[in-house]
């Protein structure tokens, strides 16, 4: 079971989302504006967001970047607008995934635990740490913590720091860092990236790799133009390093 605030303003939509994940064993919370919203995030401490686009007077982006500013929960856009350019600013302000609406129950559900496995323990099997390595020789263990550079990544408490002060990325974030860093020199396909860290197939959410990409640069690089850890290839995609 997990705790979903959800932030809507269409009542219907707001009943049918209820509805369909408390069938599934979810405990939600709704508020129908950001101004509501908001204090039943300190209130309710939910473990995942489900935010509209469009809500009435603090717009579902202020809301995202006000959540951000203090927590890095799982956020889900979930918006009747899928364009381009307010699916890349939604993702821009925070968001680790974004859902067109209307969508069923099943999609909600695939598309929360794809996004809650991305903030598990690498003990827990998500395939990005200790659990996801080759064993090494008997009676030694694989670090946990690996430094790149200025970069440090603790793999078991899920902590990046740089020249040592603490990093707060969002889940897709981490996730991103921790699955490149994990194969350095390794060039992995936006389609690859989707796979592996979203969990999506469909190729066309490749925008989401590029967002989070931007703004994992912001938090890590000294200088986002010339990246000296997430690292475009042209023609092909992404990798982490050299270094």
């Amino acid at each position: 079971m997990t705790r979903v605030l959800l932030i809507e303003d269409d009542p219907a939509v707001r009943q049918g989302v209820v509805l369909a994940l408390r069938r599934r064993g979810h405990e939600v919370e709704a508020a129908a504006s950001g101004e509501a919203g908001l204090p039943a995030l300190e209130r309710f401490r939910p473990e995942l967001v489900l935010l509209d686009l469009m809500l009435p007077g603090m717009s579902g982006l202020e809301v995202c970047r006000r959540i951000r500013e203090t927590q890095q929960i799982p956020i889900i856009i979930l918006s009747a607008r899928g364009d381009d350019i307010d699916m890349v600013v939604g993702l821009e302000a925070g968001a680790d995934d974004y859902v067109v609406k209307p969508a069923s129950g099943e999609v909600l559900q695939a598309r929360m635990r794809a996004v809650l496995r991305r903030v598990a323990s690498p003990g827990e099997g998500d395939g990005t740490g200790a659990d996801a390595r080759e064993p090494g020789p008997p009676g030694t263990a694989a670090p946990s913590t690996q430094t790149y550079g200025a970069l440090t990544v603790d793999r078991s408490a899920l902590l990046v720091a740089k020249n040592g002060r603490e990093v707060v990325l969002a889940p897709s974030e981490l996730k991103l860092l921790l699955f490149l860093s994990d194969s350095p020199g390794r060039v992995f396909s936006r389609q690859q990236l989707l796979e592996q860290v979203w969990e999506h197939s469909f190729y066309g959410d490749a925008r989401l790799v590029d967002a989070c990409v931007m703004r994992l640069r912001a938090k890590i690089e000294d200088d986002s133009r010339a990246p000296a850890y997430v690292q475009t290839v042209r023609g092909f995609g992404y990798r982490f390093g050299p270094l």
